[in-house]
């Protein structure tokens, strides 16, 4: 396939899939979806990824900090909106009045949250308990202080506890389990301070399908979302889920060189025959991870082939052989996988981690063009 004349990079987001993930995993756990589209939806761009999900019966939009939902309620959204993580000492002021629902890990968020509701507009909540992740949550220690607190300005209108929830580790199904029993005995905790929230959540993709225990009626989705496995043993579509972004780019040069050239920086490879080197106008400034050179697999007319020597910030090359390749040929990094092409998974695994990151750091300065299955 020949990519369109002026193109040089871009990254196809097909909405349908997100829309499809989020209706089959609906259908999987029987919960409330809460789709996150923290970081730009994963790379995907967070206000389509937003609509796609809400197409698809997402309940509730999830973002990492206030910034994030502003940024969606200002495209839009009118959905619930939830954000967990804050800069210290952040005003809240705006969020409540744009009725952010916010996470609230230790009492002072809490007071600043009362002190943030305004006349018939309480602040909405999800108080997160820490069960063993070691991350932001209200200590154990401090639960039965945060939950009274929560439940005196809800009493008096300044607060509405919406929800309750944690993070799982997803380090083995016996520690979630631990962790989902601590979660428990704080839910068991907050009812006896007259707290009981509609929702109550701590799975995310991985123990949304894996834990069925862990729904508890409402799950976050996120790299579930975008039809990229949590599992290192389940693909994509043993899952039931379609990869929604494909990273390709256009052949920029070719050449025929002898063999012994020395391709890209460090010479890392010589070319063992003569043969035919392609140009790729992808690099590390546009998220293709440098630990990749001489590792990470593209597709072109139909052959995979592999990066030859080093990743540059805005281009690498292939040894494609003899394959018959032209300028403007479309080089696909990766997709879904049943087309036939590389995988983000494959990608992580030859710069060694995960395929979130993959998706989520390709760069701003690669167009994104949603498409529709």
């Amino acid at each position: 396939m020949t990519m369109a004349p002026g193109v040089l990079r871009e990254a196809l987001v097909d909405v349908d899939a997100i829309t499809e993930n989020v209706r089959h995993l609906r259908a999987l756990t029987g919960s409330e979806i809460i789709a996150v589209v923290k970081a730009d939806g994963y790379g995907h761009g967070a206000h389509r990824a937003a609509l796609a999900a809400l197409r698809g019966g997402a309940a509730r939009i999830g973002v990492s900090d206030i910034t994030e939902a502003l940024a969606l309620r200002r495209a839009g959204i009118r959905a619930p909106l939830f954000a967990w993580l804050h800069a210290p000492g952040a005003s809240f002021d705006e969020a409540v009045r744009e009725e952010i629902e916010l996470g609230i890990s230790d009492l002072d968020q809490l007071l600043r949250a009362g002190q943030a509701a305004g006349e018939g507009r309480p602040a909405a909540v999800h108080l997160k308990v820490e069960t063993g992740l070691s991350r932001n949550g209200i200590a154990p220690a401090d639960w039965r202080v945060v939950f009274s607190e929560a439940a005196r300005l809800e009493r008096i209108g300044r607060l509405r506890v919406v929800g309750l929830f944690s993070h799982l580790s997803n380090t083995s199904l016996d520690d979630d389990r631990a962790a989902l029993g601590k979660f428990e005995e704080g839910v068991i905790l907050a009812a006896s301070a007259g707290l009981r929230p509609p929702l109550r959540h701590i799975a995310a993709t991985n123990a949304a399908i894996a834990l069925p225990e862990a729904r508890l009626g409402c799950v976050r989705i996120g790299i579930g979302l975008y039809g990229v496995s949590p599992f290192d043993d389940r693909t994509p579509a043993d899952l039931g889920l379609r990869p929604a972004m494909t990273l390709r780019g256009a052949v920029a040069a070719v050449r025929r060189v002898p063999a012994g050239t020395g391709v890209s920086y460090g010479y890392d490879y010589r070319t063992p025959v003569d043969t035919t080197l392609a140009l790729v106008p992808l690099g590390y400034a546009d998220g293709v991870p440098r630990q990749a050179s001489g590792r990470g697999p593209v597709v072109i007319g139909g052959r995979r082939f592999t990066v030859a020597g080093r990743i540059a910030m805005d281009q690498f090359v292939v040894d494609v052989g003899d394959h018959p390749v032209s300028i403007g040929d479309e080089v696909v990094l990766f997709g879904d996988p049943t087309l036939g092409v590389p995988s983000a998974r494959d990608w992580a695994d030859a710069a060694d981690t995960i395929d979130y990151e993959i998706v989520t750091r390709v760069g701003a300065r690669v167009p994104r063009r949603e498409v529709h299955a």
